[in-house]
C-alpha cells in the first residue's frame, strides 16, 4: 500500500482551525490527500495558520458534495465513531487498522472518515463504510478533538508502513471492488429482492443495513462482484 493511496476525509467540518490541524497532521505522517465532504467553514488564513507549513496539503485539498462522492475509488472504506449504535458494524481499532492497510495492494485506495466536531457520522454515512475505528479512550470522557483523532489514526498507520518490510506484504491476485461498484451492487440487490417480495419496500426494517454489513465485511473482488451482479441478473431472467 502507497500512503499517497490513502484520503483522508472530513465531513462537513464547521471549524477552519481543524482543517489546518488535520493537514499538519497528515503532513507529519507523510499522507498528502485531504478531502472535504461540504464544509461549513471558509479555508482561509486561520486554516493556513493552523497548518503550519503544510500548505500543500490545503492548497491540493479537494472538496466534495457528498460523502459516496469521496469513497467513491475506494477498496476500504473505514468510519471513525465513539459511540454505540444499534446496528453495531464490524469495528477495527487503529492499530488493526493500520495492518490491514499495510496488507493492500499499491493499487488499492483507502478512505478514512471523520465526521462532524459535534455530531459525528450519521448511520446513513456508515453505510457507506466496510468498518468503522474507534481510538481507545476514557470511558468517562471520550470526545476527542477531530484533528487530534485524525492524528492518532494517521501515526498508528505511518508507523506499521515503517514496521512493515515490503516482502512480507499480502499480495491480493484479484482487485478489491471499490465503493462505486458495490453501491451498484446494493442498489442491483435491493432492486431483486423486492421484486422477489423478500424485501417489503414499506416496510424494509434493518435488512438492506444488515446485508451491506455482511457484503463490505467480506470485502469482494471486482470479479466477485460482477459474479454476485450476474446471479442477480439470471433471477431477474428466470422472473420475466
Amino acid at each position: 500500500m502507497k500512503l499517497e493511496n490513502i484520503k483522508i476525509v472530513m465531513v462537513e467540518t464547521t471549524h477552519p482551525g481543524n482543517i489546518g490541524a488535520a493537514a499538519r497532521a497528515l503532513k507529519n505522517m507523510e499522507l498528502s490527500q485531504l478531502v472535504l465532504v461540504n464544509p461549513k467553514c471558509p479555508i482561509g488564513e486561520r486554516a493556513y495558520s493552523r497548518g503550519s507549513g503544510a500548505n500543500n496539503v490545503l492548497d491540493e485539498r479537494v472538496i466534495v458534495d457528498s460523502l459516496p462522492e469521496a469513497v467513491t475509488d475506494c477498496q476500504l472504506v473505514v468510519g471513525t465513531s465513539a459511540r454505540l449504535r444499534s446496528l453495531a458494524w464490524p469495528e477495527l481499532t487503529p492499530e488493526t487498522l493500520a495492518q490491514k492497510v499495510s496488507g493492500l495492494s499499491d493499487d488499492e485506495k483507502v478512505a478514512i472518515v471523520f465526521g462532524r466536531e459535534h455530531a459525528g457520522l450519521t448511520n446513513e454515512e456508515l453505510k457507506h463504510c466496510n468498518y468503522t475505528v474507534t481510538i481507545p479512550t476514557n470511558p468517562k470522557f471520550s470526545s476527542l478533538n477531530v484533528a487530534s483523532a485524525i492524528q492518532v489514526v494517521s501515526y498508528e498507520i505511518y508507523k506499521n508502513m515503517l514496521e512493515v518490510d515490503d516482502s512480507e506484504s499480502m499480495n491480493i491476485s484479484e482487485p478489491v471492488a471499490d465503493s462505486a461498484q458495490l453501491e451498484g451492487y446494493f442498489s442491483h440487490l435491493e432492486q431483486v429482492l423486492i421484486s422477489t417480495d423478500f424485501l417489503n419496500k414499506d416496510n424494509p426494517r434493518q435488512m438492506m443495513k444488515r446485508l451491506r454489513r455482511l457484503y463490505q465485511r467480506a470485502e469482494p473482488s471486482k470479479n466477485e462482484v460482477n459474479i454476485l451482479r450476474g446471479i442477480l441478473s439470471s433471477v431477474e431472467k428466470y422472473k420475466k
